[in-house]
């Protein structure tokens, strides 16, 4: 088996990049980036921004790594399910339900083909939950697959009658009381198949879907890492090994064991534009920015050229946050502009809506300009957590241009959304609306020369955002609230406090731009200067030579 570990000479500034492309525009295939030597291919030119989403094509010649899911259907739907399987694995939803359906017309009584169209409505990874009507439309495909099931073998039959629990009574039954109930019988499945990859694969993925994003012993990640490594080692072109290798190693803790994976997936499903993106979730966790420029680019390229519009969002972010963080701020405006002429953005889709209100947040306050923050438009219609980043935005703005007042309604503004949020009773979002209001509530209280009350009210959302594992949609929040207390007690005076709140965020976050210069500036102020130099020395390396 080829070994996809980067070599101890395969530092990223030594990766060499080489453009692949295979654009054919009658079938809309993707111009994308590979990998070469552990890293990524370059591409060579951006297509203009996406206006709208559309259905993804599914062009034959898309390569998408090498999934065998066996089933006891017509022969001649094999292969087809197969390829539609591993759509469906880098999370090609849309196409995937296309091609199950294709299976279905094509074998009539294939039940598998029903169950693939249900499982292709269950976004797992995905926020918010499935829609009622997606629900509906999975309920009565998972119908259609029991009604079939006779024909089918009993590891099909499980597989249908453990999604058929996801579905069952939707409209009463909570959807994490659905998804656990889904969970335990995957278990179950990949007990009495374990040699079956795909059992495997997919009772991972339920685990990764039910993991608690408070647990920080990260439990179900790394039960999810305990199944995942050892099939990477006998699978190593299986598009679902990789991924869900990387989803599961999305934390500080474990994102240098899911770094092998992260080289390896663009390669395993270079037409994949989810693909393509998923390195940068470990690549951000590193701190490797060129690595997530590059894994970026590619993906928002090719998304775009399949009308993935979320998909392409959610690139876009993950660019921003990397372009920042490496001082390419040239580009990041160019990226923010780019994303200003894209009209009609669906931002009641919370993947779309996400990045499109964190992008120009992201650009005022890491620059710190703060009368630019301060005056981001609210996008009507997005979700309440999505609408919250832009009030915070707002009042972090006014309070740090010494204008607490002003800020006062954007608190209130925070408070209602933060009530939105808890009718959903959304835990997570409730948790990062609420670290939001209390950083907001610090710096206006430090613009009233309310000192310790600021302290205390940063050091509160440090500890309640420490407590809380980051969802895959974002690479992080706009500024770590540790990162905001360290800046603060820098202002005050107190550079050796500082240094450990600086210090303390670069474990979780390393790298951050933010927290590099802020512990070289305390770390000066504070006397040690060997500790500023190497700092400094840090955050240098990480900016391109020429970079804005």
């Amino acid at each position: 088996m080829k070994n996809r570990t980067p070599s101890a000479g395969g530092h990223r500034r030594e990766s060499l990049f080489v453009a692949w492309v295979g654009l054919n525009l009658r079938e809309c295939a993707v111009n994308v980036l590979r990998y070469v030597a552990g890293s990524l291919f370059f591409a060579l030119f951006a297509f203009p921004p996406s206006a709208s989403a559309q259905r993804h094509p599914r062009p034959e010649s898309q390569k998408l790594g090498e999934v065998t899911f066996p089933i006891s259907c017509s022969g001649r739907v094999q292969s087809s399910f197969n390829r539609t399987v591993a759509l469906l694995h880098s999370f090609m939803y849309s196409s995937a339900e296309d091609g199950f359906r294709e299976i279905a017309q094509a074998d009539p009584k294939c039940a598998m083909a029903h169950w693939g169209i249900a499982m292709s409505y269950y976004h797992e990874l995905w926020e918010p939950p499935i829609s009622p009507a997606d629900l509906e439309r999975g309920r009565l495909e998972i119908r259609r697959a029991q009604v079939l099931e006779n024909g089918a073998t009993p590891r099909e039959q499980a597989f249908i009658s453990a999604l058929a629990l996801f579905y069952r009574n939707a409209a009463h039954v909570p959807h994490a009381k659905r998804a656990m109930d889904y969970e335990r019988a995957m278990a179950s499945l990949a007990a009495k198949n374990p040699d079956d990859v795909e059992s495997q694969l997919f009772y991972a993925l339920a685990l990764l879907s039910t993991a608690s994003p408070s647990d920080r012993n990260r439990t179900n990640e790394k039960q999810a890492v305990r199944i995942l490594e050892p099939l990477f080692e006998r699978y190593p072109d299986h598009p679902g090994v990789a991924h869900y290798l990387i989803h599961a190693c999305d934390s500080p803790e474990l994102a240098r064991r899911g770094l092998p994976a992260a080289r390896a997936y663009a390669q395993i499903a270079p037409s994949a534009p989810h693909a393509l993106h998923m390195p940068s979730h470990i690549f951000t966790l590193l701190g490797l920015w060129q690595d997530s420029i590059l894994s970026n680019f590619a993906a928002r390229t090719a998304a775009h050229q399949q009308g993935d519009v979320g998909e392409e969002l959610h690139s876009m972010d993950y660019l921003m946050y990397a372009y920042l963080q490496a001082g390419r701020y040239a580009e990041a405006r160019q990226l923010l502009h780019e994303l200003q002429g894209m009209p009609n953005l669906p931002v009641d889709d919370f993947k779309v809506g996400y990045a499109a209100s964190a992008m120009p947040a992201r650009y005022a306050v890491e620059r710190r300009e703060w009368a630019e923050a301060a005056a981001i438009p609210v996008r009507p219609g997005s979700l309440p957590q999505v609408v919250a980043i832009t009030y915070w935005s707002h009042a972090i703005g006014l309070a740090r241009s010494g204008r607490p007042d002003a800020a006062e309604p954007e608190i209130e503004n925070l408070n209602r959304s933060l009530i939105q949020v808890r009718e959903k009773t959304d835990d997570y979002w409730a948790a990062q609306v609420e670290i939001q209001l209390g950083e907001a509530k610090a710096w206006t209280a430090n613009a009233h020369g309310r000192r310790n009350q600021a302290v205390s009210l940063l050091r509160s959302a440090a500890e309640e955002e420490d407590a809380w594992a980051k969802r895959p949609i974002t690479p992080g929040p706009i500024v770590p609230a540790r990162e905001q207390l360290g800046d603060l007690l820098l202002q005050l005076g107190r550079p050796q406090e500082a240094l450990h709140e600086f210090e303390t965020s670069l474990v979780t976050a390393p790298g951050r731009r933010g927290s590099l210069s802020g512990a070289a500036r305390a770390a000066r102020m504070a006397g040690d200067n060997a500790k500023a130099d190497r700092f400094e020395k840090v955050l240098q390396a990480s900016m391109p030579a020429g970079s804005s």
